[in-house]
């Protein structure tokens, strides 16, 4: 798990690599109840420029909740990518993120 915060206010996010058969274990992992109250980001590899062919989950929030989707994720036999990775893969939803909100900041200007 990754993140940054202070005390119990600490965030915490957490990347799966689920292969594209796999694509329905995504529901089953954010239909639980305290993971589904957590910010969820899905991307598909080609949108983020990756060459293999998944969808990368994000799970970002409460430790408790992210915990939680890993005991899950661990379950349906989700990788959890590792610290590299997933820094790699956060930078690139993030750059996604940033830019959309741009794009939408120059439709209100």
């Amino acid at each position: 798990m990754s993140g940054l915060g202070k005390g119990d206010l600490r965030m915490v996010y957490i990347i799966f690599e689920v292969r594209k058969e796999d694509i329905g274990k995504i529901n089953r992992m954010i239909s639980d109840d305290l993971v589904s109250r957590q910010s969820i980001i899905t991307r598909d590899s080609q949108s983020l420029d990756l060459e293999n062919e998944a969808t990368y989950v994000k799970i970002e929030g409460s430790e408790d909740g992210v915990k939680r989707a890993e005991e899950i994720a661990k379950e349906l036999g989700c990788k959890k990518l590792n610290e590299k990775e997933m820094k790699r893969v956060n930078d690139r939803i993030e750059a996604q993120e940033d830019s959309a909100a741009s794009g939408i900041g120059m439709i209100f200007d």
